[in-house]
């Protein structure tokens, strides 16, 4: 229904949405006016398949989405002893396990940040439109990884790499926190983005889609600090992961956010995602075990959308 590519049940990807066939953006020659992103901003994400918004949302959401993601995971925020917890299911995309998700999708807060205009015209700025729908994804709260938490980071796609054309789409992450090498984060690798095509001939047909064998790339992994209120948006043929978090005492904080263009035509997905919101529930989906306890539908009300937010959740039309 979602997928147009049929790449099959164990892959990543979000299926709230469904991939794109377009120009490759990076090739976008921009028509609509920069809302956000300045013009150096813009050939950095042609470049490299990332770029920064700063305060993308007000100190204010970033503490209330805070305080909502430790009090759904049952963790004290100022008593270390708590953190240290078995997730409650494991994910059967396995490098996940260990890496802090918060399976929440329809907290106010979290819907909040979606609608906030300034993170929504960034989206427009990367895709060169205004019908958008956001994807419907979650959030992350990554204490120290040690004792049964440990988790040592991986790189892979969201995308598969040996299709040709390649796929269109992006993903984002809001930081909710200040990072550092030690808080882990986000990790990527810009120079294999910029040089993808050639790279791709360099290596064996039958090779892995999703994920690169390191020893085939000639390039740097980079860490991206992030302060807590920036949108870091980055395009899905960007590889990338999480940085273990090796500290004693920090915790990394995120939440999933992005847009891809609406897809007004497919009235099943659009069914499904106002279901979803309603009905406060996960994707379904190799990346998305859910939460067994079910504490959104159970304990929170259903997110107030403004008319943006509606918009970009697909109940009303752009």
């Amino acid at each position: 229904m979602q997928d147009k590519y049929q790449y099959g049940e164990d892959r990543p990807g979000n299926p709230s949405v469904a991939y794109t066939e377009q120009t490759q953006l990076r090739d976008i020659e921009k028509q609509l006016p920069l809302r956000v992103l300045s013009d150096s901003d813009f050939l950095h994400w042609q470049t490299y398949g990332y770029v920064i918004v700063k305060d993308a949302v007000s100190p204010e959401q970033v503490r209330r989405t805070t305080d909502f993601l430790w009090e759904f995971q049952g963790l004290n925020q100022h008593d270390p002893a708590t953190w240290n917890r078995d997730q409650l299911r494991d994910h059967a995309m396995k490098e996940l396990n260990g890496s802090g998700m918060v399976e929440a999708y329809h907290h106010q807060t979290l819907w909040d940040n979606r609608q906030t205009q300034r993170v929504y015209d960034a989206f427009v700025d990367i895709w060169d439109r205004q019908d958008l729908w956001v994807t419907i994804d979650r959030a992350n709260l990554n204490t120290p990884n040690h004792g049964k938490r440990k988790f040592g980071g991986f790189i892979h796609w969201d995308a598969d790499t040996t299709l040709d054309p390649l796929p269109v789409n992006v993903q984002g992450v809001l930081a909710l926190s200040d990072t550092s090498p030690e808080s882990g984060g986000f990790q990527c690798y810009p120079e294999l983005f910029n040089n993808l095509l050639a790279w791709r001939k360099s290596v064996p047909l039958d090779r892995n889609p999703w994920q690169p064998d390191l020893a085939t790339v000639p390039y740097p992994m980079e860490f991206i600090a992030m302060k807590k209120g920036e949108l870091l948006i980055f395009n899905s043929l960007l590889a990338h992961g999480i940085r273990p978090n090796t500290s004693t005492d920090q915790v990394r904080l995120a939440q999933y956010i992005s847009f891809t263009p609406a897809q007004e035509d497919n009235q099943a997905l659009r069914d499904w995602r106002v279901q979803s919101w309603r009905e406060r529930s996960a994707p379904q989906g190799y990346a998305f075990p859910g939460d067994p306890e079910e504490k959104e539908k159970l304990r929170y009300p259903q997110a107030r959308l403004t008319a943006l937010g509606e918009q970009i959740l697909g109940a009303r039309d752009w």
